[in-house]
């Protein structure tokens, strides 16, 4: 047992220590942070206001864009502060509240992949009980089982984390709270936790990687099998890649940094790593999804020449 003390805050260590690079981190998450907030916030917009988005599909996308601007949210507008900030401190509570819904909406957004997939799923392959199937009623069920079971696996991680006994110096090897910098702090036993970690994440965050890599290969051979037209099939595969390439931009740097175990070099690997999936990938999804599906594009160019033309309108009127 070391010298156990109570903990009132932890002093992170950043991205880097060398003060001259700190500005440009700065400007550089400030623009991902303002991209993943206009982008994601459109996607959320359109959704809602355009009727013809009313779909299972859409619903999802609407639910994907929501979590990806709390998802940043939560470690981002922190990171900036400490990038302009001598003093990189968090409160304890603060910590753990960062740690929980980090932890709540990573998990959600995992889940929520496997069921787009599984969307996409019964949309191609089962087109005519599609409807019946993907209800309304069946839609809200799956989103509020995919944010209630992450809250509480959430929840656990937290507790079992702010129950520790914590060792000076309270130096987090990271640029904001997770659980496997807090562990190398920790005095008291953490096998429990590192199995939660390993063991419980790792069938959360793989067990929705593999349901959607299975859905995905179920839809590819049905449509191969089924000796669909070239548009159809050229159509289904575009929107398959486009959820594919969101999930793999994902579940790859979670993988990564949660399922095999912590070491010292690794925790620098983590920080990099960690870059990817809770700052880049937000940003990325709405390019993914807009870029490559024109009713979105079209809805998008709608809602903005609509209100190009109310605002036309308006200052003709003034």
């Amino acid at each position: 047992m070391g010298n156990v003390t109570t903990v009132n805050e932890f002093l992170l260590l950043g991205l880097t220590s060398v003060q001259g690079l700190q500005p440009f981190f700065f400007v550089i998450f400030l623009i991902i942070y303002l991209i993943n907030l206009v982008g994601n916030g459109a996607i959320l917009v359109v959704v809602i206001l355009e009727s013809k988005l009313h779909s299972p599909m859409y619903f999802f996308l609407g639910n994907l864009s929501c979590l990806d601007i709390c998802y940043s949210s939560v470690t981002l507008p922190k990171v900036l502060i400490n990038l302009l900030s001598t003093r990189k401190a968090i409160s304890f509570l603060g910590c753990i509240t960062q740690l929980h819904f980090f932890h709540f909406l990573g998990s959600t957004e995992s889940i929520l992949l496997a069921i787009m997939a599984f969307d996409r799923f019964v949309a191609i392959c089962n087109p005519l009980r599609y409807a019946v199937i993907m209800n309304p009623q069946m839609c809200i069920l799956l989103a509020v089982v995919a944010w209630f079971t992450s809250f509480f696996y959430a929840l656990m991680h937290s507790v079992m984390t702010a129950r520790l006994n914590f060792c000076r110096p309270q130096k987090l090897n990271h640029f904001f709270c997770d659980v496997k910098p807090l562990l190398e702090l920790a005095c008291s036993n953490t096998l429990l936790n590192q199995w939660f970690l390993s063991v419980v994440t790792g069938s959360i965050s793989m067990g929705a990687f593999f349901l959607t890599l299975l859905s995905y290969f179920y839809i590819i051979g049905f449509l191969l099998f089924k000796n669909q037209s070239c548009r159809i099939l050229r159509k289904a595969l575009s929107t398959c890649a486009s959820h594919f390439t969101v999930v793999c931009l994902f579940y790859g740097p979670v993988g990564f940094t949660y399922i095999r175990p912590a070491s010292a070099t690794s925790m620098i690997e983590d920080r990099m790593v960690a870059i990817t999936y809770s700052a880049v990938t937000p940003v990325l999804n709405p390019l993914i999804y807009t870029l490559r599906n024109k009713e979105v594009m079209l809805a998008l160019k709608k809602i903005f020449v609509s209100k190009l033309f109310k605002d036309c309108q308006q200052h003709h009127w003034d």
